[in-house]
């Protein structure tokens, strides 16, 4: 055969390492989605909390990373984990505040030091700290999202799975598609 044929019938299939890094990749920026409108919605609630209340900063913030977190966990339950084991709910919504919480004290400790540790006040300073603080909490969140509150499925189900499949093809395969039963009987004595 020349040289004129398609490449893609040569190419070698995507390495282990390749398809790990693409699957991150994707996780990343769909964590990075949910995380940008979370980060629009805390953003806009503590501005719109501070201006029309006489709350103080970090109280306005708390409230507005209250409900990013609840937006949140809709956007990574229903968008970027949600291939990502379903079962046992109530012990996933418990890990998820566990952790939101640990990133709010984050977000929020890093308001607290540069409002009433170094006297920056001003609307600027505060929405440019309270930015800082969703980063560093970020990084966090993502880490501890991934590794324990949507949790890979596990592995047993899908081996389960491909064992049944083993056993008995054929219940797999739609009528049409069986081999006819004497070519099964034949298949059975080998």
């Amino acid at each position: 055969m020349g040289k004129g044929g398609t490449r893609r019938a040569h190419a070698r299939p995507p390495s282990a390492v390749r398809m790990r890094i693409e699957r991150l990749t994707r996780e990343i920026a769909k964590f990075g989605a949910v995380g940008g409108a979370g980060l629009l919605v805390n953003l806009i609630v503590f501005n719109l909390v501070r201006s029309t209340t006489d709350l103080q900063v970090v109280r306005a913030s708390v409230i507005a990373t209250v409900v990013a977190i609840v937006s949140n966990y809709i956007g990574f339950r229903y968008f970027t984990y949600r291939d990502r084991d379903k079962s046992g709910r109530t012990k996933e919504l418990t890990l998820f505040v566990l952790f939101s919480a640990i990133g709010l004290v984050i977000e929020n400790g890093v308001l607290f030091v540069a409002t009433y540790g170094l006297g920056f006040d001003s609307p600027l300073a505060s929405n440019v700290f309270k930015f800082v603080g969703i980063g560093v909490a970020t990084l966090f969140r993502f880490w501890s999202y991934r590794t324990w509150v949507f949790r890979v499925a596990p592995a047993h189900e899908a081996v389960a799975g491909a064992e049944s499949f083993l056993e008995d093809p054929a219940a797999y395969l739609r009528d049409e598609d069986r081999p006819p039963s004497r070519l099964r009987q034949i298949q059975r004595v080998r």
